[in-house]
């Protein structure tokens, strides 16, 4: 039996294919009853869309880009895979880029993207990303823009971010109920997000105990290996060294664990460590890693939706944008000395 088109539809229902299409993508130009009417004939027939077609009579690709600071990075590989699925059930393609942790890379991908004509794009911003104004012109040029855990907080759109303060908050607090009062925090770059919650959460917890903040015991990272060495070596200058760590990336936990064990620092026995990471390996690693956890392929499912919501949307009234906020959780093991 032959695929039936538009055509067909129209000619066996009386009336324009221009009706039939706008009845197809269910518009809000279409009265009920005619859409009701040209569905049920539709289904009735097995009509199938041919979508090299309507890509062009659309003007969509569809398809949407990603970018991310890190593919190896596993809590934004977990997220790919929360974006492709979610992608993958309403038609679209995925197109994937990494910045590198760079802004001029950034700023490349974007502008390729945005020449191979994607209907969309979802972003976790680099960590050297101050300036947005390539973003903010690409939106300009109506390009819909979704952000998931880096955001911005100058560009009106969909934001999926976890809860930052929450999850911060409670790690701090756990280690000081193990009896820690020394407490590093090894963060990303300033003006990061994530950034800017974890240390707010960390700071919450320090109050409610009374525990002074210390500006000497929080360290801001790049993620380069010497970078660690010299931090350490200034964290274990101090007149009271640290007696725990909260690191807040998957990078910055193997990182500073990595180089702690090899100083010969015991962990629990000298330091307790906890991670904001959504590693597979931290209860492999000896000992096992105490970790905040995000939940990942959630949140780059439900930043693929609100996205292809924004591609499909189907009136002209604005979108009232939000901020969706994941909760985070807690997993304790060894390396925080309460199990």
């Amino acid at each position: 039996m032959e695929s039936i088109t538009i055509k067909d539809i129209a000619k066996a229902l009386n009336i324009s294919t221009s009706t039939v299409s706008r009845a197809l993508r269910d518009s809000y130009e279409i009265n009920p009853e005619t859409k009701r009417l040209v569905m049920e004939y539709a289904e009735r027939m097995n009509y199938r869309p041919n979508p090299i077609a309507l890509s062009l009579k659309e003007n969509r690709s569809q398809s949407i880009g990603v970018i991310v600071p890190e593919i190896a990075n596993y809590y934004f590989s977990e997220a790919i895979n929360g974006i492709e699925a979610a992608a993958s059930d309403r038609g679209y393609h995925v197109v994937i880029f990494q910045s590198q942790e760079s802004y001029e890379r950034e700023v490349e991908k974007v502008e390729y993207l945005a020449a191979r004509r994607v209907d969309g794009l979802l972003m976790s911003l680099s960590s050297r990303t101050l300036d947005c104004t390539h973003l903010k012109s690409l939106q300009d040029r109506g390009m819909p823009l979704v952000f998931f855990d880096r955001i911005p907080a100058d560009i009106e759109t969909h934001k999926v971010v976890a809860d930052n303060v929450g999850g911060a908050f409670e790690a701090t607090r756990h280690l000081l109920q193990s009896g820690r009062r020394r407490i590093a925090h090894i963060t990303a770059q300033p003006g990061l997000s994530i950034t800017k919650g974890r240390l707010q959460g960390y700071m919450n917890a320090l109050e409610q105990s009374g525990i002074p903040f210390d500006e000497n015991l929080v360290r801001y990272c790049y993620y380069s290996p010497q970078e660690v060495e010299d931090n350490l070596d200034k964290l274990f200058s101090l007149p009271e060294p640290p007696d725990a760590f909260l690191t807040v990336s998957d990078r910055l936990a193997l990182g500073y664990y990595a180089a702690l064990k090899r100083r010969k620092i015991r962990i629990p026995e000298d330091v307790s460590f906890v991670g904001f990471s959504n590693l597979n390996a931290a209860e492999l690693l000896q000992p096992p890693m105490s970790t905040v956890v995000q939940p990942a392929f959630q949140m780059g499912q439900t930043a693929a939706h609100l996205l292809l919501d924004l591609i499909e949307q189907k009136t002209k009234i604005p979108p009232v944008f939000r901020i969706e906020q994941m909760p985070t959780r807690l997993f304790v093991r060894e390396s925080s000395g309460l199990v």
